[in-house]
């Protein structure tokens, strides 16, 4: 068994290829990237888990904004994990607040319920909370499998004392997935400072449409969000030569 873990988003069913055939041990499948990620349609799902052998871990998020959900938004978050569960997906992410900034326990322990045997991740809804520490026993306490975290910062390197920290406290009870800002560039350096094992990135890159003919008039580029295919790759071998050696 490996040491470590490299999960990538996947905005579009190209992504999901792509993050397989680079070396990602699992996917976090959204819809609406300028929205932080939202829960992808039915049938994105479906041919994601058709397509591809890895986790697939879709994001149960009915909107963007913040974690404050009504209770119609609650019902179709309920409604969207019955799906994944469906699909025979192999986790979910999720993540709901109070308006105090605490965990929604019991509207968070509903969803897990209904999850099953699916693992859980609490996504970053817990970078809004009021108190990192408690949450994370609260979170533990729920019986999720991993957090994640750029530590209540915008970036993760922005945050390293609070990541180690979060780190020390969870032990072997949970994972600290570090996201945000997660790259080639500093992934060794995000796990020689804080002793994160399992790491999160968008490896995202800009493709511009195919289309032959364009109506200039619209003044519009309608390019989209992919996967980088070589710096997952990229990421993927400092983790190996890096954990090789630790």
């Amino acid at each position: 068994m490996k040491n470590y873990e490299l999960e990538v988003i996947a905005f579009d069913i190209e992504s999901c290829l792509l993050a397989e055939q680079s070396g990602a041990d699992r996917i976090e499948l959204c819809a609406n990237p300028m929205e932080g990620g939202t829960t992808p349609s039915w049938g994105m799902i479906a041919e994601a888990r058709k397509s591809t052998d890895i986790q697939l871990f879709p994001i149960i998020r009915p909107r963007g904004g913040d974690f404050l959900y009504n209770d119609l938004e609650f019902n179709i978050m309920c409604k969207d994990i019955q799906q994944c569960v469906e699909l025979k997906c192999d986790g979910v992410v999720i993540g709901i607040l109070d308006k105090n900034g605490n965990v929604d326990v019991a509207r968070c322990a509903k969803l897990i319920e209904i999850a099953g045997d699916l693992d859980v991740t609490f996504h970053r809804a817990f970078d809004r909370v009021n108190n990192a520490e408690v949450s994370l026993e609260v979170i533990i306490d729920l019986g999720c499998k991993r957090i994640l975290t750029s530590g209540g910062f915008p970036k993760a390197v922005e945050s390293i004392p609070t990541l180690k920290n979060l780190v020390e406290k969870a032990g072997d009870r949970l994972k600290i997935m570090v996201g945000s800002g997660v790259s080639s560039e500093n992934i060794i350096d995000l796990a020689v400072q804080t002793g994160v094992t399992t790491f999160h990135s968008s490896a995202r890159r800009l493709v511009g449409s195919k289309m032959d003919f364009k109506n200039i008039a619209m003044n519009e580029e309608l390019s989209y969000y992919s996967i980088d295919a070589n710096e997952v790759k990229k990421m993927k071998n400092k983790l190996e030569n890096h954990f090789q050696l630790h």
